[in-house]
């Protein structure tokens, strides 16, 4: 094997180990460290590469570390990439979810999960509100799609495939033409049903949230409500791709097996999108129905982003104390630069504090 690529593969891993932040965070670094410090890649390419995340579904930082595997070794690269990358983070929420299950009895769990679930509202937040500011730029037409899906999903509780596709096909009618105007086993079943829910997942991780909150609480009943929420704690207190916390869900149904089945499944279509499409990419950009598809399915994905803040802080801020949590947190972010997986781990303190004395 080329040593380039063995080199990248172990700073993927690397990444994985340790990176913090979010997706936008995640491709920050690899700007940094790939581009500008190592120079094992242009701008240019890392430009191209970005370019190929925002147009096909699927987590932005996975995407980006994909393509700059097929772009060092191609194929083999691509997929030692993308095994290497979330590996591990799973590893990580595998334990995780197992020390879950395993001692959720514990009196301490319940009271640091109180609070790291308040301050999670807080995050998704300020992830929605990132995303409306380097999405939706100036078109009325974008903050209408993502208001209509905001609300549908927040009076819902659900977010169909239908309204992304549709919302796409809206963009299309509106910026494109502007002279016109115009049931198996359960491991399979969580392999499929992650997989399908890949195809929504457009810029950030968290666009999965609403899309699959229904099926999985309500239709599928695998996790309740408080169950669901834990998931996106530590989905976020663990370093790599957000996307990573469907493999704590699939732990949760199956055990090892179900893990493993939800991550490969949600992580899959991201590998394929960007192999096939890589290689004739720049002809894609010449298009400008293709564009502005993808700019209405992302301000349809914000709004369900949003939504789901909504949805989730119903079952997260139940009293005065998580309100509080949720709004300090809400600040901390903002205002600070502290990481998100500690300000999430003091906030779970708090909680612990509050119910030893019986505040809330």
């Amino acid at each position: 094997m080329d040593r380039a690529l063995i080199r990248l593969i172990l700073y993927f891993l690397k990444l994985g180990a340790t990176g913090f932040g979010g997706p936008v965070a995640l491709i920050g670094y690899m700007e940094r460290d790939l581009v500008d410090k190592k120079g094992w890649f242009t701008r240019k390419e890392y430009l191209h590469g970005l370019a190929l995340a925002q147009f096909v579904p699927g987590p932005l930082a996975q995407q980006m570390a994909i393509y700059f595997g097929w772009l060092k070794g191609k194929i083999l690269g691509a997929t030692l990439v993308a095994i290497a990358f979330p590996l591990p983070s799973f590893l990580m929420i595998w334990a995780l979810s197992y020390l879950y299950v395993r001692y959720q009895g514990l009196a301490w769990i319940h009271p640091l999960f109180y609070g790291m679930g308040a301050a999670v509202i807080a995050v998704i937040i300020q992830a929605a509100l990132r995303l409306v500011k380097i999405s939706l730029e100036r078109k009325k037409g974008l903050w209408l799609i993502f208001l209509a899906v905001a609300l549908a999903t927040a009076t819902y509780e659900k977010t169909p495939f239908l309204l992304f596709l549709g919302s796409g096909l809206l963009a299309v009618a509106l910026y494109a033409f502007p002279s016109r105007r115009l049931f198996l086993f359960p491991s399979a079943e969580l392999f499929f049903f992650f997989m399908k829910a890949a195809v929504v997942v457009y810029g950030s991780g968290m666009a999965i949230i609403p899309f699959i909150y229904h099926d999985v609480v309500q239709t599928h009943a695998w996790l309740s409500d408080k169950q669901f929420l834990d998931a996106m704690v530590v989905g976020m207190i663990t370093p790599g791709p957000v996307l990573i916390t469907v493999g704590f869900i699939g732990y949760l149904v199956e055990n090892f097996t179900g893990a493993l089945a939800a991550v490969v499944g949600v992580f899959l279509p991201v590998y394929l999108f960007v192999i096939i499409f890589a290689p004739w990419f720049h002809k894609i950009l010449r298009n400008a129905q293709a564009q502005v598809f993808v700019e209405g399915v992302t301000a349809a994905a914000v709004g369900a982003i949003a939504g789901a803040a909504f949805i989730l802080g119903q079952r997260a801020i139940v009293d005065w104390p998580t309100a509080l949590i949720a709004l300090i947190t809400l600040g901390l972010i903002f205002k600070t630069k502290l990481p998100v997986p500690l300000i999430l781990f003091g906030a779970g303190l708090i909680g612990i504090g509050i119910k030893a004395t019986g505040l809330s």
